[in-house]
């Protein structure tokens, strides 16, 4: 089983990439913004730590940990958010080597592709036998992000400033799948890349 990072920028159509993946390839996907989702609900691995370092106005009505309240409970402190991903980030790193092994045992997956916008950041490049940078011309990452999020020409300056540069996304990435023409030429690189899939599409 080869593992595969995904990693682009905001906009960059990661994940209709991965889910051309997973419909055309023996493969199992992890993403890890999902990955954290479920580990912060109530029986989770992150969730009674969380509710104790934040309190329980970051709960909902249903008692699972309301994203939103948490993300203004931390908004503006470094050091509460530095705290909150010493809480996260680990037990997401916990969680993608424990379905590695398990896949690993299983024998009977060809890929497994896992997809975050801090790969890099958070040091899984060295984790992967291969890191895809999914590159993508910035005017069309803003016209797909006003277009299918709504987000203001402000909101994807402040996230693009956060995020790595072109040049620091190459560095680290063996391979670059170029996203800014049509879906099709960018199905074209993954089949030169991989071969044609062997599973059939959904």
């Amino acid at each position: 089983m080869k593992i595969i990072g995904i990693t682009g920028g905001v906009g960059s159509g990661k994940t209709e990439i991965l889910n051309y993946l997973r419909s055309h390839y023996n493969c199992r996907v992890i993403i890890a913004d999902e990955a954290a989702h479920e580990l912060e609900r109530r029986g989770g691995a992150c969730y009674d730590a969380l509710t104790a370092l934040l309190g329980k106005d970051i709960l909902g009505a249903d008692g699972e940990i309301d994203r939103g309240r948490m993300a203004a409970a931390i908004f503006g402190d470094r050091e509460l958010l530095a705290q909150v991903n010493g809480i996260v980030h680990p037990a997401v790193r916990q969680y993608i080597a424990d379905v590695i092994r398990q896949e690993r045992a299983a024998g009977q997956t060809d890929y497994l592709f896992l997809e975050s916008a801090l790969l890099i950041e958070n040091g899984y490049d060295r984790t992967v036998d291969e890191m895809w940078y999914i590159r993508t011309e910035e005017k069309a990452r803003r016209e797909r992000l006003r277009q299918s999020r709504g987000y203001t020409e402000a909101k994807t300056d402040s996230i693009m400033r956060r995020q790595l540069s072109e040049e620091e996304y190459g560095r680290h990435c063996t391979v670059v799948i170029d996203n800014s023409g049509s879906l099709q030429d960018t199905y074209r690189q993954i089949e030169q890349k991989l071969g044609k899939g062997s599973c059939q599409e959904l």
